[in-house]
């Protein structure tokens, strides 16, 4: 491949919205990164998200319990996929340097391991509202995809995962990823796992009763349209660590949460046709 930069865009993009000079003490090169901004913004975006809910009907929660639950689905995300990174895709520098699970200032999350530990979050939150599992799931995931565009933004923004070498029109060189030209791929997962299943959900939610009907379901249906989608991306994505019976982790890793997705979507049915049946 004989492209050059004069032949593509070179992303050239600051990681930092705001960032202080050097010679300031103490803060001194620190400042507002986008990846962090995008972890705020996803927040607000579904704390916003579950109020329009609240005021519509389609959720008990009020403002004072959805800053905790808001509060337990960014602490899940964040530990959840700093371990998960960590077990998934790090697991030898763990035994090395056990520590290293703490450096989060060198970066690596996982979004598998964000579902795990916002799973956990949305568990205990329900056993102490009393509030069914499932159906405080179905609220999450239906507010927790903008979180997700924001975050591929943002790595796309900082120049980080790229795609696999191509000589597509629309092909990114990345520097740090050898000065060839790449595809984008962070900006077909934010289209797809972002905006496409965002749309999606949102019209799940509001136009049809599946929250009410089939409590579980629509996490199930959030679960299996991420890992297709991801799945699908991963083939447009450089693997960042080795593969896994030919597949890259995060195809290998979606393997599973598209099956729980099914399961969840076949439990769903099954729950509301027994209860129909009680009821007849």
């Amino acid at each position: 491949m004989n492209a050059t930069a004069a032949d593509y865009w070179v992303h050239n993009l600051s990681p930092f919205l705001l960032r202080f000079p050097e010679s300031w003490p103490l803060i001194g090169g620190a400042g507002i990164r986008y990846y962090g901004l995008a972890y705020i913004l996803g927040a607000v975006a579904g704390y916003y998200l579950l109020l329009q809910y609240y005021r519509k009907g389609r959720s008990p929660f009020n403002s004072d319990q959805l800053s905790v639950l808001i509060l337990a689905l960014m602490a899940g995300v964040l530990i959840g996929g700093r371990v998960g990174y960590v077990l998934f895709y790090g697991l030898q520098d763990f035994f090395h340097n056990p520590l290293s699970i703490f450096a989060v200032w060198q970066g690596g999350m996982a979004s598998h391991g964000g579902f795990i530990g916002v799973a956990i979050a949305v568990i205990l939150f329900s056993k102490k509202h009393k509030y069914p599992t499932l159906a405080t799931g179905d609220l999450v995931v239906s507010a927790a995809v903008p979180g997700l565009f924001l975050g591929r933004l943002a790595n796309f923004i900082n120049g980080e995962l790229w795609g696999r070498i191509t000589e597509v029109p629309w092909a990114v060189i990345f520097p740090h990823g050898g000065w060839v030209p790449r595809h984008p791929s962070q900006l077909y997962e934010a289209f797809l796992e972002g905006l496409i299943l965002f749309a999606f959900l949102q019209w799940r939610l509001w136009k049809s009763s599946i929250l009410k009907r089939h409590p579980g379901r629509l996490s199930g249906e959030f679960l299996v349209g991420y890992s297709v989608f991801r799945f699908v991306c991963e083939f447009f994505r450089e693997p960042d660590a080795s593969l896994i019976a030919g597949l890259s982790r995060g195809q290998f890793y979606s393997l599973f949460t598209l099956l729980i997705g099914v399961c969840l979507i076949g439990f769903a049915i099954k729950s509301s046709e027994k209860v129909a049946s009680i009821k007849a």
